[in-house]
């Protein structure tokens, strides 16, 4: 499975960015976001099982982020609306060939594909 990552860049607090993340190369169980920023561990963001099945998001991404799909493309989307200086990092796409118990969803060693990171850059 391939990922391609893609919607990254530079914004002002309180701007929107869309992610989007296509995959090919086989069918997808589960896909989710994560994000790195400079000396920091990656941390989760948002993930679904493909087919239904569970969603979860963190702490911080809930209420203003949303993860969504479109199964015709394959492609995955991070909706990001009111960002903050401290939401930038490099995001980065990740997926699974098979479904992700709805409680190991923001576990980033369950995922077995990840793509290269798209990077958010926000100014405040």
């Amino acid at each position: 499975v391939q990922l391609q990552a893609s919607g990254g860049g530079l914004v002002q607090a309180g701007d929107s960015l869309r992610l989007s993340c296509a995959a090919s190369g086989g069918s997808v169980g589960a896909m989710g976001w994560f994000r790195q920023a400079p000396g920091k561990e990656r941390e989760f963001v948002a993930a679904f099982n493909w087919s239904g099945g569970g969603t979860s998001y963190s702490d911080f991404s809930k209420g203003r982020f949303t993860i969504s799909r479109d199964n015709a493309k394959n492609t995955m989307y991070l909706q990001m609306n009111s960002l903050k200086p401290e939401d930038t990092a490099a995001y980065y796409c990740a997926a699974n060939r098979n479904r992700i118990a709805v409680g190991s969803l923001g576990n980033l060693r369950v995922f077995g594909y990840w793509g290269q990171g798209t990077q958010v850059t926000v100014s405040s």
